[in-house]
């Protein structure tokens, strides 16, 4: 394969032949000059061509100019193709001071002439042709946002020795809640679920004595919310370390990780993303304000909001609610409620025996809960009262109850919600805009 030059490149070279591929952006057809703007997944540039028509008068002509001008003249948006020509530098060329000027078309595959979306298309709309609205520069951005998220974290955790684990997505119980399972046949007449957390195999690595792990990988959740914040399949960041005194060992690892990533963000796309977002990376201080739950309930009282929920948890408004307060007394876009109740926590996150209620928090980001953190309980007598407490049946959970039962650390960690971080810093509505391809309970497709 030969060395493709990048628009980006372009600047960078001098004046003289060179060739770009990619695909036709926009054609202007004028009377004396064609130009293309062709963007490849760099960046964009602009192709000129003084346009030969045929002669009114029946003058003979250069058939090879003719033939490239009527090319160009039929050229259709989406169009991929190869284009060769002269590179010149001209300040005055608004689309990164270069331009060039075509000797040579070589069309890859050509698009049909009536593209099925339009800037001011509808979200599902543009979700059914998701290839074609990935083309634009600004969805191009978010996922080159997302690879250097996800290459800062992963940077953190090697760079303080964590392991990475790829844990089983296919499974034989449920790791939380048996309501949210996806089951599927498997061989013998058995039947597996889509793992919706790798809750149980963080803490079985943490067991094994691998002491600081992470996953970043699929889950899956039989929830049919059609909210802006909801999918049924998604990236789940997870770590997960050992020998923690309490939650607040993991919320300080956390907030650590986050920091250095939007850093990077900030470092490497901020500009590009105050330009088409509209909006500037802000790094978090440490540490992210923390507020029990109790107390956060009051704030958000004392706001004039009555939380409709009888469980004792915030709702969507109450969190909207106390990170609007955070960011009015803090200047913080993060805040930990700490502090739950063990009636709307997980079985296996660990109690305060002063207090009885749960070492775990939520982290908010801009009003929307990303994450769930915890101190795990690691003895596994109480561990089985706890289900038991939970109407869960411990016989199904004997595999899980087998990891402690040869010693286990104190330990803990977190699951976080890939799409939802990237929807917030970047100021998006809905994580089906920073999905590659969503899924949902309607949306399987493409």
């Amino acid at each position: 394969m030969s060395e493709r030059v990048l628009v980006k490149q372009l600047q960078g070279l001098a004046d003289g032949p060179v060739s770009v591929s990619g695909w036709v952006e926009t054609v202007r057809d004028q009377k004396k000059v064609q130009f293309v703007i062709l963007r490849d997944e760099s960046g964009a540039v602009q192709l000129v061509n003084p346009a030969t028509r045929p002669a009114e008068d029946g003058t003979e002509q250069d058939a090879a100019a003719l033939a490239l001008t009527d090319l160009i003249s039929n050229l259709a948006t989406g169009t991929f193709l190869t284009v060769t020509g002269e590179l010149k530098h001209d300040e005055r060329v608004k689309l990164g001071g270069v331009e060039i000027k075509i000797a040579a078309l070589d069309i890859a595959a050509a698009a049909l002439p009536e593209t099925p979306i339009a800037a001011d298309s509808g979200l599902d709309k543009r979700m059914d042709w998701r290839f074609l609205d990935l083309r634009q520069r600004r969805n191009n951005l978010i996922f080159r946002v997302q690879t250097t998220l996800e290459h800062a974290f992963r940077s953190y955790w090697i760079e303080r020795d964590y392991i990475e684990v790829h844990s089983p997505k296919l499974m034989a119980s449920a790791s939380e809640s048996n309501a949210e399972l996806f089951s599927l046949e498997y061989f013998e007449d058995k039947t597996a679920y889509l793992a919706q957390s790798p809750q149980f195999f963080k803490q079985m690595a943490q067991v094994a004595g691998f002491g600081k792990i992470f996953e970043i990988a699929p889950a899956f959740r039989a929830d049919p919310s059609f909210t802006s914040r909801h999918a049924t399949e998604f990236t789940s960041v997870d770590a997960e370390i050992s020998w923690i005194d309490s939650h607040e060992d993991v919320a300080a690892m956390q907030e650590e990780l986050l920091q250095t990533a939007f850093q990077a963000v900030k470092d490497k796309h901020g500009a590009e993303i105050e330009e088409l977002f509209g909006l500037e990376v802000q790094v978090p201080a440490i540490p992210f304000p923390r507020i029990p739950l109790a107390e956060a309930r009051e704030i958000v009282k004392s706001r004039g909001y009555e939380i409709p929920r009888t469980d004792g948890d915030l709702d969507p408004e109450g969190e909207r609610q106390i990170s609007a307060y955070v960011e009015e007394t803090y200047g913080h876009q993060f805040v930990f409620i700490t502090d739950y109740h063990p009636e709307i926590r997980a079985f296996y996150h660990m109690r305060d025996e002063e207090t009885g209620l749960t070492k775990s928090y939520d982290l908010l980001f801009k009003g929307v809960e990303i994450t769930t953190g915890a101190q795990r309980e690691h003895r596994v007598d109480v561990l089985i009262e706890q289900a038991k407490e939970k109407g869960l049946e411990a016989s199904h959970l004997d595999f899980y109850f087998d990891f402690f039962r040869y010693g286990a650390p104190p330990h803990g960690g977190f699951g976080m919600g890939l799409a939802r971080v990237l929807m917030l810093l970047l100021g998006e509505s809905s994580i089906r805009e920073v999905t590659y391809l969503f899924r949902g309970p309607t949306r399987l497709a493409p």
